[in-house]
């Protein structure tokens, strides 16, 4: 009997902001590897999910939501999601009920140059009928006529498991590009900072989440506990008082959640400090860009 071939291959999930991208990963990964708001620009990496089974393994990528860039922090963020054009060997390209085909269309005429497969993705069907879910199937077949369209939800999970079988199915024969044990290219930290991130664009209003970047400064691990020291970058000493809250109220707050989630994020009890740093106009400073991990090309 002929051994079975082991198959392996890159799937990147792209589209507009708040289209449903994080919660659509964290279905197919089975592991919550991005952090979901309501806000747009949540996701700011590119991050990667692995699942592995014993003769495949697929690396999701998601991206951050597609958007015009007023600063250099958002140009970093929209060349994640162009990078992923060039190296999927399955595309994911997501939309969703609500917004309008024709948004973002230089990016869409991209997406159409893709020469690998593309299944995109009308996101939200829960939120519209049967006759605006035909409608918008037509719409898109003459937006993107190669692409193969597949209605879902991914907050209730439906059409979920059929996305899964059609991936597998684009599968080429490779031997696995990561370890087989390997849930995500990311280091442990990096989930301290998307966590504590995630909880401060919960708890924070208007522009504050946006100016805030999270680094971690220690990262200790014990056998019973881990200890960590984070650092909250803003742009400003006024949004550093915002952050703190009258007498640490608010950074404390945002401590207990973020703890809260890293402790079950890493089954172990987490010894978590948190400080607040004022770096003048980050986001467009290439340096701390660089020291944070974005791609400046």
């Amino acid at each position: 009997m002929t051994e079975k071939k082991h198959k392996s291959g890159f799937v990147n999930i792209v589209g507009n902001p708040n289209v449903g991208k994080s919660t659509l990963m964290n279905r197919l990964v089975g592991e919550r590897i991005s952090i979901i708001t309501s806000k747009a620009q949540t996701t700011r990496h590119r991050i990667m999910g692995i699942v592995n089974t014993e003769d495949m393994q697929i690396v999701y990528s998601d991206t951050p939501g597609v958007l015009q860039p007023n600063y250099k922090l958002q140009e970093t963020m929209l060349n994640f999601s162009q990078s992923a054009l060039g190296d999927a060997d399955v595309l994911l390209y997501v939309t969703d009920v609500i917004e309008t085909a024709d948004k973002n269309e230089a990016f869409l005429q991209k997406v159409k140059q893709v020469d690998s497969p593309v299944l995109l993705l009308i996101n939200k069907i829960d939120m519209t009928d049967q006759a605006g879910l035909e409608n918008l199937v037509e719409l898109w077949k003459e937006r993107l006529p190669q692409a193969e369209i597949i209605p879902i939800s991914a907050l209730t999970n439906f059409g979920v498991e059929y996305v899964k079988q059609r991936v597998e199915s684009f599968m080429p024969d490779s031997p696995p590009y990561f370890e087989k044990d390997a849930l995500t290219d990311k280091p442990a930290h990096f989930f301290v900072t998307e966590i504590i991130r995630e909880k401060i664009l919960l708890y924070y209003q208007k522009e504050i989440p946006y100016a805030v970047e999270v680094v971690v400064e220690l990262f200790k691990e014990a056998e019973a506990l881990i200890h960590i020291k984070a650092l909250i970058i803003v742009e400003r000493d006024s949004q550093k008082g915002i952050i703190i809250g009258h007498k640490g109220a608010a950074l404390k707050k945002v401590g207990a959640m973020a703890r809260k989630d890293i402790e079950r994020f890493f089954e172990k009890k987490v010894f978590l400090e948190m400080f607040v740093k004022v770096e003048k106009d980050w986001r467009n400073r290439d340096n701390l860009l660089k020291n944070f991990g974005y791609r400046l090309d």
